[in-house]
């Protein structure tokens, strides 16, 4: 009886001491997690404009930072944008022509007091509200700044999706202000002489890829 209770008792041991050791293996073994790294790539997001003054026109185009497109998630089937809102900024510096004499008309454009000023502010746009006015067509009513000095504009955007998709690749922003809203003649600026009608017409077009 005595030799039962002993092999009982040799038995309960070894079963505790081969539980605790594999209890002691895996909590001291850490589990190695594998990190997954995402890797954000930027593109270079540019702007066409081009100012009309008198009888010809200046193209250039220029360099778009800190672009934000914040656009909500909708759970109904109607314009997908309807609600989206826009920023972003421009630096005046980074203007440069798109045909003819690049250098002549870079420079001209780049006069000091059109759009570059004293303390080199940038171009900024930020939305205040969105009309829907068809179908993936969009009026932006925002405040638009250059060389300091705030305005209201109104642009106008275009979704671009395919029929079978519910969200849009792609945004058109597109529009003209006037400069002189700003206080900004062209012609005096740049060539010493303001014409007879001094309208001076700014338009901008940029794509925006959204997806």
């Amino acid at each position: 009886m005595n030799s039962i209770k002993k092999g009982l008792l040799l038995g309960v041991l070894l079963l505790t001491v081969v539980f605790i050791s594999g209890y002691a293996t895996k909590t001291s073994v850490p589990t190695i997690k594998e990190k997954t790294e995402v890797e954000k790539t930027e593109k270079n997001q540019t702007i066409n404009m081009f100012v009309t003054h008198g009888h010809c026109s200046t193209p250039f185009g220029g360099i778009v930072d800190d672009l934000k497109v914040d656009i909500p998630v909708r759970m109904d089937a109607g314009n997908p944008l309807e609600n989206m809102r826009i920023s972003f900024e421009v630096d005046p510096n980074s203007f440069k022509a798109c045909r003819g004499d690049v250098a002549d008309l870079t420079k001209r454009v780049k006069t000091k007091g059109v759009f570059i000023s004293d303390n080199n502010e940038k171009i900024r746009f930020k939305t205040t509200n969105v009309y829907v006015m068809g179908v993936d067509w969009y009026q932006i009513n925002g405040v638009m700044s250059i060389k300091g000095v705030e305005r209201e504009v109104k642009f106008f955007a275009t979704g671009i999706r395919n029929s079978y998709e519910s969200m849009s690749s792609e945004l058109v922003l597109q529009g003209q202000v006037n400069l002189l809203d700003w206080g900004i003649d062209y012609d005096k600026l740049v060539n010493g002489q303001s014409l007879d009608v001094p309208t001076k017409w700014l338009y901008l077009n940029m794509k925006i890829e959204l997806i």
